[in-house]
């Protein structure tokens, strides 16, 4: 299963890009996984919020390819626990989908053309967090998320 994770920007504080890191390197050993970090839009301050989301979107939507599985993860998405998550992802992997396409937006969200290719929309939580913490939730929840297929014992632990 190949597993992409794209997102806006760099992460700024060190202990965020450590422990995503800490769960990269623990995903090799699970499935093909490749985190895509977009640069920040040039000149951002001057540009209206739709302006801002249509520039990233464009942005996020590149090289996406008409077979694969694009998730958004967006406040108004599906939630689920960590066992239906795990159960879904497994589903996903056994279609014919190129790639799994996880999408974060900037700070105010997806524009009309990323909401239009997702084949899906997950929630991690009811609350909003910024885009450089989702880095970590994520990722640490699709590595769980890959222990419980495997039936290790990494989400009991």
């Amino acid at each position: 299963m190949k597993i992409e994770f794209r997102s806006i920007g760099k992460t700024s504080f060190a202990y965020l890009t450590e422990g995503v890191s800490i769960y990269e390197k623990r995903l090799k050993h699970y499935i093909s996984y490749q985190s895509v970090i977009i640069p920040d839009i040039k000149n951002a301050k001057n540009l209206k919020p739709r302006q801002l989301k249509e520039k990233e979107g464009t942005a996020l939507l590149n090289k996406i390819e008409s077979g694969d599985f694009v998730i958004i993860l967006d406040e108004k998405g599906k939630s689920y626990t960590s066992e239906k998550f795990a159960a879904f992802l497994e589903k996903q992997s056994l279609m014919s989908h190129k790639r799994i396409i996880f999408i974060v937006g900037g700070a105010f969200g997806f524009s009309e053309a990323v909401y239009a290719r997702a084949n899906s929309k997950l929630a991690l939580s009811d609350m909003t967090f910024s885009h450089q913490m989702i880095r970590l939730f994520f990722t640490e929840q699709l590595y769980r998320a890959c222990t419980i297929i495997k039936g290790e014992p990494y989400h009991n632990s």
